[in-house]
């Protein structure tokens, strides 16, 4: 017999079938484990996506200060660092060097010029005050005794008639020093009541400076 037919039931606006429900569809299975992504990828990039702004802040600001240069990250190689310092402590050395050489140098001529100064005086006043004879054995070098005898020294610095109005100055002082030996060369003027004498007097030697030339001549 036939299923009897329920009698026709108007619908009301707005109806829609009722769908059967979707079977739950089961992850494929690869070598008997299920097909998920790592628990431990998802986790990670979960906390760095809810990870606060300051952890985020202080690791940019940890990255940007890391380097120095203004280039954040990078470092000068410590080797490099290590030349540079060698380079800048020889340079510094050999400055070093320099100026005390030139402190050394200095202090020889300067010694050298007062020496110089001091022997020029201290003979020009002897030869002013008629003591010949001593300004000759205290102040000439024994090379100059072969060309210049005491009795010609005496002859002639008497013949310039000095006295004690007469007085010296220096206008020229040129010192120098080679191979050890220091030379000064001396110019002046004696200047007396109404005439003047020129003087030039030439000293070397290594510890005491000796007279190796001289003039003393009426000035023209």
């Amino acid at each position: 017999m036939g299923n009897p037919q329920e009698p026709y039931q108007p619908r009301e606006p707005g109806y829609a079938p009722q769908q059967p429900p979707v079977p739950m569809q089961q992850p494929t299975l690869r070598g008997g484990q299920a097909d998920q992504a790592p628990a431990g990828d998802y986790q990670d990039s979960a906390a760095s996506d809810q990870a606060p702004d300051g952890a985020y802040q202080g690791r940019a600001k940890r990255y940007q200060e890391a380097g120095p240069f203004g280039l954040p990250g990078q470092h000068p190689p410590a080797k490099g660092r290590r030349k540079l310092w060698i380079i800048l402590g020889s340079i510094g050395g050999v400055l070093l060097l320099v100026i005390l050489g030139v402190i050394i140098l200095v202090n020889v001529l300067g010694s050298a010029t007062n020496q110089a100064r001091g022997l020029a005086d201290d003979f020009t006043k002897l030869v002013i005050a008629g003591e010949n004879a001593k300004a000759y054995d205290d102040y000439l070098d024994p090379a100059l005794y072969q060309q210049l005898s005491k009795e010609a020294f005496i002859t002639g610095v008497e013949s310039l008639e000095m006295n004690d109005s007469c007085k010296p100055s220096y206008n020229d002082l040129k010192v120098s020093t080679e191979n050890g030996v220091k030379a000064a060369d001396v110019a002046g003027v004696i200047t007396c009541d109404g005439k003047e004498v020129d003087l030039a007097y030439r000293f070397e030697g290594t510890d005491e400076l000796k007279m190796t030339n001289i003039k003393l001549r009426p000035k023209a």
